[in-house]
């Protein structure tokens, strides 16, 4: 093997890359990233045995080969190599080490066979269809945030992604909640959608998948059954299993009989939040909301650094005035996903979940279940 490739394309991929591959692992071959020559360029392969990437990247090839050598190593030497620079590598059969050249600098690594590398047994992907990059984008981003990190309930651990609804009102939705807080998004169900099966989609594939979307304006195909998923992006593809098991009946968690309504400015409100929170440090970081007047009140208080109190007016319509605690961080994530100018807070009383979404955004919804005050 023997290629010239770009400093720049060459560490944008196994940024992609390395970040796949775990860094602890018991199986030495799965820390490695496997380097093939093809007529499209370089493919570069990297796998956890639960995700797998394979991207292609433009390269100048030489003579043609694979090598696997461990990715950190590799995504380390590259990063440290001055940008502008074009790199040549070539794998030395005397003793199948990838010799690594730029500018001044030559480095030898060591490799694994190439045949130890895991290939993944894909199984037949039944449902496939397109979405468009920003459509997925929004589905992952204003969603992510309430996805849990808690072993327990390993199914709460990623985004539900599922088809709701009948016939014409069919649509698609990405939800993630942690039992503190959810959040649901809306979009059209795209051809070939509507009869998929309901998803998990675990964090880290979350993660790994948005990083490619940054890069990519074209659509995304995405094939899938109920237990693998695979995103198909021009220059990558990346496949997953799905988190085994079954998502709660999360509409019971949607207040339906929230009658108080406060509209007020979402920017203004979340900046309002972000400051009052600062003085939030004790252990449940609890802001306290008092609402009545066309007034809404953010308080927090700490034993060890004081209290901070702020004011806002909003457009309240009912004479009963309500007081209800929430945890700063959820609120102050909820208030930074309000796509909108307004935002429109629905209450009840101050010990029932409050709905949150943007006055003009019938795609997103938000619900903060509350703190004793």
């Amino acid at each position: 093997m023997k290629l010239t490739i770009d400093r720049a394309v060459f560490l944008k991929a196994l940024s992609h890359g390395q970040s796949v591959v775990e860094r602890r692992t018991t199986i030495p071959i799965l820390s490695h990233v496997l380097l093939q020559t093809t007529d499209q360029g370089l493919t570069l392969s990297t796998t956890d045995m639960d995700i797998a990437l394979e991207e292609v990247v433009a390269a100048e090839i030489h003579e043609p080969g694979a090598i696997t050598v461990s990715a950190h190593m590799l995504f380390d030497i590259v990063r440290k190599i001055p940008d502008g620079l074009q790199i040549n590598l070539s794998l030395n059969p005397e003793n199948d080490q990838l010799t690594l050249k730029a500018g001044r600098s030559k480095f030898n690594i060591s490799s694994l066979p190439v045949d130890q590398f895991p290939q993944l047994a894909q199984g037949e992907l039944p449902h496939q269809f397109q979405l468009e990059t920003s459509t997925l984008i929004r589905l992952i981003d204003r969603a992510k945030f309430a996805m849990s990190s808690e072993d327990t309930r390993y199914y709460l651990n990623g985004i539900y992604l599922h088809a709701h609804g009948e016939g014409s009102n069919r649509i698609l939705r990405s939800v993630a909640t942690d039992a503190h807080r959810l959040a649901c998004i809306e979009a059209a169900v795209p051809l070939g959608a509507s009869d998929m099966p309901g998803i998990i989609i675990g964090r880290k594939t979350v993660t790994e998948v948005r990083k490619l979307l940054d890069e990519n304006d074209a659509a995304i195909t995405i094939r899938l059954s109920p237990t693998r998923i695979e995103f198909v992006l021009p220059t990558a593809t990346l496949s997953s299993r799905l988190v085994d098991g079954s998502y709660p009946d999360y509409e019971q968690a949607i207040p339906t009989g929230n009658d108080k309504q406060i509209i007020l400015d979402a920017k203004s409100f979340a900046a309002a939040v972000d400051r009052v929170a600062t003085v939030a440090t004790d252990k449940l970081r609890v802001i306290k909301v008092h609402v009545g007047n066309n007034m809404i009140t953010l308080s927090a208080a700490s034993h060890e650094l004081g209290n901070a109190v702020e004011e806002i007016p909003v457009d309240y319509a009912s004479d009963e005035s309500v007081e209800i605690g929430f945890n700063a961080k959820y609120l102050l994530d909820i208030a930074q996903q309000i796509g909108d100018d307004e935002a429109n807070i629905m209450l009840f009383d101050g010990s029932s979940p409050a709905l949150i979404r943007g006055m003009n955004d019938k795609e997103s919804l938000f619900v903060l279940m509350p703190m004793r005050v």
